[in-house]
């Protein structure tokens, strides 16, 4: 009688590490791409957090509820990110504090040890669409610092 001993060939052993390899070269690519979406879609929040409150201190401003001079420029414009988390004492006749936000928004493509305040480029209203520099007057944008380029192709700068 032949006893038969049970086991694996080292062949089997190496057909088995290559699909395991392939599998992994597939997920790995799959997981950075979600990675970034995730990223993206963190960063699309953030942006319509930090813009519709810019857009309600500004109607408020409009219509008197809040000092020209106290937290606003010339333009009805927060003079500054904070101003919108510190709040603002309102001039009408409910008086109080409005408070726009909770806490500034992180960017999630900048250096995450760097102050969220100091994470956006800003945009003031007389400044002009192309420039790269703040005149510090006034918040009327804010868009990422990051050059990096999205999944559609376009940069995180221009969003």
């Amino acid at each position: 009688m032949t006893k038969r001993i049970s086991g694996l060939t080292l062949i089997e052993l190496l057909v088995v590490l290559a699909i395991l390899s392939i599998l992994a070269a597939a997920a790995i690519p799959y997981a950075e791409v979600t990675t970034q979406r995730n990223k993206e879609l963190e960063l699309h929040r953030a942006l319509r957090e930090i813009r519709t409150a810019i857009d309600r201190f500004h109607a408020d401003w409009e219509r008197g509820r809040i000092p020209h001079a106290e937290a606003a420029s010339a333009d009805g414009y927060p003079k500054s990110l904070l101003v919108l988390v510190n709040g603002v004492d309102l001039a009408d006749v409910t008086g109080g504090r409005r408070y726009y936000l909770r806490r500034i928004p992180r960017d999630p493509f900048a250096d995450q040890r760097t102050p969220p305040a100091r994470q956006w480029a800003k945009r003031g209203y007389q400044d002009r669409p192309d420039t790269a520099r703040w005149n510090r007057r006034d918040v009327y944008d804010v868009h990422s610092r990051s050059e990096r380029t999205a999944l559609d192709g376009s940069r995180y700068d221009e969003w």
